[in-house]
């Protein structure tokens, strides 16, 4: 399917060159006036004149025929990508809690700690490639928003780093990073630009052997700074580079170690560096010579973020009911579960009308609801609940495995107070229950 772009360009060639036939037409016109015989002349001259006019007619109806068609499959695909990205998700999330509560038990046997580190790291892994899955389409739909604040590059860096830094250890790979004593502050989305800094720091962990070196070298240049990511890995090949930014294309790839990957990150990197602002640029002399990628973001005048420490403080919730609603029946047992051993009395329901029911029937503090439920979806649940159950109201948490801006408005406009994405953070749902003060 041609893009928009090339569908713009093809109908542009084709109305220019029906002009050029009608302007040579009226030339042809001119000179056959001089002519004897005019009324032949003019007639073949309307003719033509009716016959290039349908061409162009025909030319722009079928121009608009071929970008609504592109359209509608561009949604087609956004809907397909959303869904797929919920079903992924949904199996993560007894992972997930599965491997939470192996994390309990680790001082009983510590090869128990390798193992929940090993499922950890490719449970999130997953996560990463479904969120590049629906990062791709928001790409290729301009549909990608920065929340925007001033941020200390170191920040961003150390945010990168512990991200990526998973792989660099198990691959036993050097990583070393230079950084100039004056504070760098950038007026950006600390969420995009770590997974800008991420995504080069993976990819270059991954195309690195073990026992490889990988470095990070920051020097500004008045009021830009400089990124430099290099790695003495397997380099790029000089026919890809030009399209290495480029959506699904993916670099040197062993014969003997395939590497994993879609083709999106490096693509979200230059899309989003754009976005800020910015130009990113590769360099590598070709496949066995590693490769740099250098970022190039203006800098802001904006005064840097507070450096004053936040302690929190981590005190055991008291006991809360808890209502989970989930039709994962493995991801609610084990949630449960995890809950439980906090101390918590939960409940659960597999419905949505069963869990409205319970949501009515007792006092909650606190109901976790998935939104794709068989019955009645979370919406309705919440929404339902929040008209019908009388002050104080339970904290209203939704997790799901949709993550589009137009879910998150919608679990809002439901009355939901918090959305977490599958596979739920523990830690984040713990602190959600935490600050929810007993009824």
């Amino acid at each position: 399917m041609p893009s928009e772009h090339n569908l713009h360009a093809l109908h542009s060639r084709e109305v220019k060159l029906l002009r050029e036939t009608i302007n040579q037409l009226l030339i042809m016109a001119k000179m056959q006036v001089q002519e004897k015989d005019k009324s032949d002349a003019f007639g073949l001259l309307i003719m033509q004149l009716r016959e290039a006019n349908q061409n162009l007619v025909l030319a722009t109806f079928g121009a608009q025929d071929m970008q609504a068609s592109a359209e509608a499959t561009t949604l087609r695909q956004t809907e397909f990508l959303a869904m797929l990205a919920h079903e992924l998700r949904n199996p993560l999330q007894p992972l997930a809690m599965a491997n939470d509560l192996l994390a309990k038990k680790v001082d009983l046997d510590p090869q128990l700690a390798h193992v929940h580190g090993v499922i950890g790291r490719q449970v999130a892994h997953m996560a990463r490639l479904i969120d590049d899955l629906l990062d791709a389409s928001r790409v290729s739909s301009g549909k990608i928003t920065l929340q925007l604040a001033p941020i200390l590059l170191s920040d961003i860096l150390a945010s990168a780093m512990e991200v990526g830094q998973a792989s660099i250890s198990q691959r036993q790979q050097v990583l070393s990073v230079s950084l100039p004593d004056e504070p760098l502050v950038i007026e950006g989305d600390l969420v995009r630009l770590t997974q800008v800094f991420a995504n080069l720091l993976i990819n270059a962990s991954k195309f690195t052997h073990e026992f490889g070196h990988i470095d990070i070298v920051v020097r500004r240049h008045d009021n830009l700074v400089e990124i430099a990511v290099t790695d003495d890995g397997a380099g790029i090949a000089l026919d890809i580079q030009p399209f290495i930014f480029d959506l699904f294309t993916q670099g040197f790839r062993s014969l003997e170690r395939a590497q994993g990957g879609l083709g999106i990150g490096l693509s979200l990197v230059r899309i989003i560096t754009q976005l800020h602002g910015g130009t990113v640029d590769v360099f590598s002399a070709g496949v066995g010579f590693g490769s740099q990628f250098v970022l190039q973001l203006p800098l802001s005048s904006l005064a840097p973020p507070s450096q004053d420490l936040q302690v929190e403080h981590a005190a055991h919730a008291s006991p809360r009911r808890i209502l989970l609603i989930e039709d994962n029946t493995d991801a609610a047992e084990l949630l449960a579960l995890l809950l439980t051993q906090d101390g918590h009395h939960v409940d659960v329901c597999n419905d949505g009308p069963s869990g409205l029911r319970a949501a009515l029937d007792a006092p909650y503090d606190v109901i976790v609801c998935d939104i794709g439920l068989p019955g009645m979806d979370g919406f309705q649940v919440i929404s339902s609940a929040r008209a019908a159950l009388p002050p104080p109201l339970p904290c209203f948490v939704a997790a799901s495995g949709y993550s589009q801006l137009g879910e998150f408005d919608r679990a809002g406009q439901a009355g939901f107070d918090h959305y977490l994405v599958k596979p739920i953070n523990i830690d984040a749902l713990s602190k959600i229950i935490t600050a929810k003060v007993p009824r």
